[in-house]
């Protein structure tokens, strides 16, 4: 994602509204790593600048995917969240607390299924699920899946 006062420049260029609203958010936005939702946004720009609508985030959210500066992340748990890293990535998410974080694959770009030959692939995207680092130290609840293969004990080569 470009820096606030290059998307300002954008947003003009386009002739759209450039806000104070609007700048607020691409500040935020700018090297934010937590993938956030509208919702979250608008909770941490509304403490900055009360007033703001909920209306204006999404409304500025959708305009920057459009613009290729932002990806819209549906992690199948309900809300949309957005990233503003725009490089070629996957992400890894704590089935506990829904923290999201960027990884990268080798590879990953060139997978294509056996089975899909009647099927145009436009995006490749792996997610890892499974707990981060705090909620394994916090002891969290994992899911039955999870609880099983964090069980199995690696087997042993007796050559």
């Amino acid at each position: 994602m470009h820096s606030p006062a290059e998307l300002a420049t954008q947003f003009r260029s386009m002739g759209r509204k450039l806000t104070p609203q609007r700048q607020l958010i691409f500040s935020l936005l700018h090297n934010n790593q937590s993938h956030p939702t509208a919702e979250s946004l608008y909770g941490v720009a509304s403490a900055q600048m009360p007033g703001i609508s909920l209306r204006t985030v999404y409304q500025t959210l959708n305009e920057l995917a459009e613009m290729g500066e932002l990806l819209l992340i549906d992690i199948g748990e309900g809300g949309t969240r957005f990233d503003p890293n725009i490089d070629e990535h996957h992400h890894a998410i704590c089935s506990d607390c829904g923290k999201i974080r960027d990884v990268h694959v080798k590879g990953a770009s060139s997978l294509k299924p056996n089975d899909a030959r009647d099927f145009l692939i436009s995006e490749v995207g792996v997610v890892f699920k499974g707990l981060c680092a705090e909620c394994e130290a916090r002891g969290s609840k994992r899911s039955p899946a999870l609880q099983a293969k964090m069980s199995q004990k690696p087997k042993s080569s007796s050559k």
